[in-house]
């Protein structure tokens, strides 16, 4: 069993609890989340939100179930929410004794009085249902149990609470179904044994601290849609199941299965962190199914992003690979095939689930090393011959020259990407009609891709009857020329070169790819160098920061509305994600696996302190390096599960 605890001391203190959250999902993109404190602070806070049109068009349909006990004489208010007026009311977070993630199920216990009970939450994989799920651990006589299920209608980034007219609740005894304005789409609500009451009642004026934090709208109402009341004796589970289909197991069953779920992700896992990673990637995964996605994905962070293409591949080998799932990965890779575009793989696949957007530089090359990943676990004969049309449509589009001026200099063979206003590399903050980090000329990461992609290719071309040749030779260019990379006043890479304002010396991780992929690209000591400069430089106990301290343009601090943190994003911000390519830089030029664990770590540390066991997405620049973004990202999982593999 992998297990993730709180005890009372960090729940009882709401400042701890509110900061730390949960996440489920279903293999959807669906997902339920909220605060360990169980107050709804991010709009994308709730019980279920459900992707519509797999893994896209989320919407947050079941913001909450509040929970009333009666024991004894007594009331026990389990919720906690805040308004707008500055209230807090209810408090039910003092009732907490302890909060875990056990084989990836949320369980809480409340304390009520001399009665013990357990609260657990789980989506069925493949359903857009969730499980709330009871136990009376102890109690000396019967529990009377009330739950308020609060309804919404919207988009799960935020929108107004359609007039409760257009709501329509019917019960059936122990069932209920709320008709839902939008898309003429029906939630079931059902509870074995409860007594059931409808409702239309518009609750106003809740508050979301962590979207006034971030500048954005923080008021929220929801539905109070019916209740349902149902008593547990002591030992009993009970509970209730709200979705989008009827039918089905009830909450005790569901939890059971999601927990068995769990262990079977994490069994052969004999380290109790790898067996919570595993369970941690598998919330990113996304399989092609009927009447789910159209095809094999990764979602790249929870609670915002969708499926993007350099985030799929870059994530691709951490979070399927390593965890002994390539036929899962083979299926990625096959998949993203059809939508190669001028030597380019779409960045974005909107959340509107409009036309796939080809803004990146790098996404199509970090295709090419899922598909080298690939190749070394594959059972399919064929794969090799398959794939390799794929490799050489990306090389001849870069040759020939493609979107945004992405194309290879005949002088080097470099190449070269960039105009003005368009973001390409990963480094894509934007600021209205301003980028932040343009990066235009000669990235170096791109390039070091740019020469893994053209070996990779000679390699599938053998395998193919094909003549390597070609790809022999301008990758031996882009090594004659990556010499132009080195920045002898510093002692490191530039960071982009022959850009509108010449070389870039910024000391940024960029660099650290180019030892990573490809450590033949520079001499040893030069190699060594680069390492020995990002660790000064540029690391802290969580990561690399995106821009050494010592730079003007360093923002120690991501914070503030929206063009405050798009602005400090890559410019100081540390990306955990970017642990699998300095373990592997700092093993090819130290080659001491003790060495490079230490590095680990600190970074293992933060899944109980952001996403209880999960990884966010970026911490700040500055100590004590606070957790913000996402509060669970593919590639900083992914790349934490590839590290901890490589030093064994």
């Amino acid at each position: 069993m992998t297990m993730r605890r709180l005890a009372r001391p960090e729940c009882s203190d709401l400042w701890v609890a509110e900061h730390r959250e949960w996440l489920l999902t279903n293999g959807r993109g669906s997902y339920a989340m909220g605060t360990v404190a169980g107050t709804l602070t991010r709009s994308y806070h709730g019980l279920l939100v459900a992707a519509l049109e797999p893994p896209v068009s989320r919407r947050l349909l079941v913001p909450a179930v509040l929970l009333d006990v009666q024991y004894r004489g007594a009331s026990y208010s389990l919720a906690t929410n805040r308004w707008a007026t500055g209230g807090r009311v209810p408090e039910g977070w003092h009732f907490i004794e302890s909060f875990a993630v056990a084989d990836g199920v949320p369980v809480w216990t409340f304390v009520l009085g001399d009665a013990e009970l357990e609260l657990a939450l789980a989506m069925p994989y493949g359903h857009d249902r969730t499980a709330i799920a009871l136990r009376a651990v102890r109690a000396a006589e019967p529990l009377r149990v009330t739950a308020r299920v609060l309804v919404a209608d919207r988009d799960h980034h935020g929108g107004s609470l359609p007039d409760p007219e257009r709501f329509t609740v019917t019960v059936d005894g122990d069932r209920a179904a709320v008709r839902l304005p939008e898309g003429g789409r029906t939630l079931h609500v059902s509870a074995p044994g409860a007594a059931m009451s409808p409702h239309r009642d518009r609750w106003s004026a809740f508050f979301l601290a962590r979207e006034s934090e971030r500048g954005l709208n923080a008021i929220d109402d929801y539905l109070y849609a019916l209740d349902a009341r149902f008593t547990l004796a002591p030992g009993e589970r009970g509970g209730l199941v709200v979705g989008l289909d009827a039918g089905g197991d009830d909450a005790p069953h569901i939890i059971d299965a999601a927990r068995a779920r769990g262990a079977e992700l994490a069994a052969g896992e004999t380290d109790p962190l790898r067996a919570e990673l595993a369970i941690a990637a598998d919330a990113f995964v996304v399989p092609a199914a009927p009447g789910g996605a159209s095809r094999t994905t990764i979602v790249a962070g929870y609670p915002w992003f969708t499926d993007w293409g350099r985030d799929t591949m870059i994530s691709l080998p951490g979070l399927l690979i390593a965890n002994r799932r390539g036929d899962v990965a083979e299926a990625i890779v096959r998949g993203f095939a059809p939508f190669v575009d001028g030597g380019m793989l779409p960045n974005v696949f909107p959340d509107a689930g409009s036309a796939p957007e080809y803004n990146t530089v790098d996404a199509a090359l970090w295709y090419v090393e899922a598909i080298r990943a690939c190749a070394s676990v594959t059972r399919d004969p064929n794969f090799a011959r398959d794939l390799f049309p794929v490799l050489r449509a990306i090389v001849a589009g870069y040759t020939a020259g493609t979107r945004f001026g992405i194309g290879v200099d005949p002088e080097d063979g470099l190449v070269h990407a960039g105009v003005p206003g368009v973001q390409l590399t990963w480094m894509d903050a934007k600021v209205g009609d301003h980028v932040v980090t343009p990066r235009i000329g000669k990235p170096v990461e791109v390039n070091a891709l740019w020469f893994a992609a053209l070996t990779t290719t000679a390699h599938f071309a053998e395998h193919c009857a094909a003549d390597p040749q070609p790809y022999e030779e301008a990758a031996a260019r882009v090594r004659a020329s990556f010499e132009r990379f080195w920045n002898e006043d510093r002692g490191c890479c530039f960071d982009v070169i022959d850009g509108p304002g010449g070389n870039d010396p910024a000391i940024r991780p960029n660099q650290l790819f180019a030892v990573a992929l490809a450590p033949e690209l520079l001499a040893p000591e030069r190699a060594r160098a680069v390492v020995d400069v990002c660790v000064r430089d540029l690391w802290t106990p969580v990561g690399l920061r995106t821009l050494a301290p010592g730079d003007p343009a360093y923002v120690g601090h991501y914070g503030g509305d929206q063009t405050a943190r798009d602005g400090a994003y890559h410019q100081g911000t540390v990306w955990p994600w970017l642990l699998g390519a300095f373990v592997q830089a700092h093993l090819n030029v130290y080659d001491d696996p003790a060495l490079a664990r230490t590095f680990i770590a600190p970074l293992a540390d933060a899944l109980g302190g952001y996403g209880i066991g999960t990884l966010g997405e970026i911490f700040d620049g500055d100590a004590p390096h606070a957790p913000c973004g996402t509060i669970a990202q593919a590639w900083s999982v992914a790349e934490l599960i590839a590290a901890l593999r490589l030093v064994g």
